[in-house]
């Protein structure tokens, strides 16, 4: 496998672990929320110009790989002793190779924005600062691995500090101070990445592996979904409060509540039944959740606003 041309063992990685087509829908909704969501609270016209947006997507479908490639570190042991199915255990690449990949993409990073925006390299460097801190573990790798709860929080903190970074596309290279309703909309990301963790970790009994962290082998298999139910409950508190600050109608408190309704479904038969099938559907009820979250918080009020 080794000997297999570079490009076509790295395809194989990313399509099993950050498939970049998908990505970039969900990333690219992300992105254009964020930056929608500012300027729908400073009363700005319109959207920013393409190639700006367009920069602002490279950046941050690339971030969020390298917390993918950081992260196939921070599990190389576990991965290597009890998931031994997964790329770079079987063999198709290698961590070696994936830190040149690292590299590249952040020198990558640095020419771009350097090139054309070389002032959002202030904000890019808080991406930086913390991702590493959070390669290190933040240097209590030990008392992280023991508590949970601790590790999960303390790791979902790059996602409003990547959401910093988007939304700066706006106000930061505008010369302006950041709405305050941002703070909110950055609240509904940390959120909306607790909901994507839990739900893609809760498994049914037949599909629990020894070694592996699942939220129903750790909660109990009735309490995980519960509590994902919960963060669901939280995430949209949020999430009104958001529209609220940025004057949006009616007609998105409906869309929310009627999102919490069908992504809720599959948990509540999951705790019902504990089959598998629903279990499945509660990931791909995280997906939905996060990308439907981000469009009718920023995306689609601004599209409506362009049509217009």
């Amino acid at each position: 496998m080794k000997q297999q041309n570079f490009l076509k063992r790295f395809y194989i990685y990313q399509k099993e672990r950050y498939p970049f087509a998908g990505y970039i829908f969900l990333v690219g909704a992300f992105s254009f929320s964020a930056i929608s969501y500012s300027r729908i609270c400073r009363d700005a016209d319109g959207f920013i110009t393409l190639f700006p947006f367009l920069i602002c997507v490279f950046n941050t479908v690339t971030l969020f790989f390298l917390v993918r490639i950081f992260d196939e570190h921070k599990d190389q042991e576990d991965d290597m002793q009890y998931r031994k199915y997964l790329p770079v255990p079987r063999g198709i690449i290698t961590l070696k190779e994936l830190r040149y990949v690292a590299v590249f993409i952040f020198f990558l990073q640095i020419i771009v924005n350097l090139i054309f925006y070389p002032k959002m390299l202030l904000l890019y460097a808080g991406v930086m600062i913390y991702l590493l801190l959070m390669g290190k573990e933040f240097f209590v790798r030990d008392w992280l691995k023991k508590h949970q709860f601790w590790y999960i929080t303390s790791h979902m903190f790059i996602i409003p500090f990547i959401d910093i970074f988007a939304s700066g596309f706006d106000w930061f290279l505008a010369d302006v101070k950041a709405p305050d309703g941002l703070l909110l909309f950055f609240c509904v990301s940390y959120m909306n990445g607790i909901v994507l963790e839990i739900g893609r970790k809760i498994k049914a009994p037949e599909n629990e592996e020894e070694g592996v962290l699942s939220y129903t082998k750790q909660l109990g298999s009735k309490r995980a979904p519960l509590i994902w139910i919960l963060i669901l409950f939280i995430t949209i508190l949020l999430a009104f409060a958001a529209a609220y600050y940025a004057g949006m109608d009616l007609i998105t408190y409906i869309v929310f509540s009627l999102l919490f309704l069908l992504c809720a479904l599959p948990a509540v038969m999951f705790f019902k039944t504990q089959n598998q099938k629903f279990g499945k559907w509660m990931e791909y009820s995280s997906a939905l959740w996060t990308f439907g979250m981000y469009l009718t918080l920023g995306g689609i009020p601004m599209l409506i606003s362009l049509l217009k």
